[in-house]
């Protein structure tokens, strides 16, 4: 997925509409993280990283956010994405290995899910918490 992705030149235009945007570094973020979600439920973390990482970083650093900031936004919304039902690679994993129906967790990840979307929420709009011990 990552070869195609790279080999269609996909990753070059959520960068080109992330430019655009208009709303600052709110909207940014927002955008950042369903951006991650999505591409953390169908890729590993490293080819997301290896592929939006280059172009993405640096737009970041225009609308003034905070390296280590911003890769901690990525980070969270990647986890999210990795055991997000339908597609998460991760919830799969875990139910094989407990042995349990896909369809028999779909409840109990919810509220674990809305956990892990409140923090990534919560980290993003309070840049302290990533950037205020350095």
């Amino acid at each position: 997925m990552a070869w195609a992705l790279t080999q269609s030149g996909f990753s070059a235009s959520p960068a080109r509409f992330m430019t655009t945007l208009p709303g600052g570094v709110p909207v940014f973020l927002v955008v950042t993280i369903v951006t991650f979600v999505i591409l953390g439920s169908v890729l590993e973390g490293i080819p997301a990283i290896v592929l939006f990482g280059p172009l993405l970083f640096p737009i970041a650093r225009q609308v003034g956010l905070h390296d280590v900031h911003y890769a901690m936004v990525v980070v969270l919304a990647m986890g999210i994405g990795l055991f997000a039902p339908p597609f998460g690679v991760g919830y799969y994993a875990a139910c094989a290995i407990s042995r349990i129906n896909p369809d028999e967790g779909m409840k109990p990840i919810v509220g674990y899910m809305v956990a892990l979307l409140i923090g990534t929420l919560i980290v993003a709009a309070v840049p302290w918490l990533s950037i205020g011990f350095r």
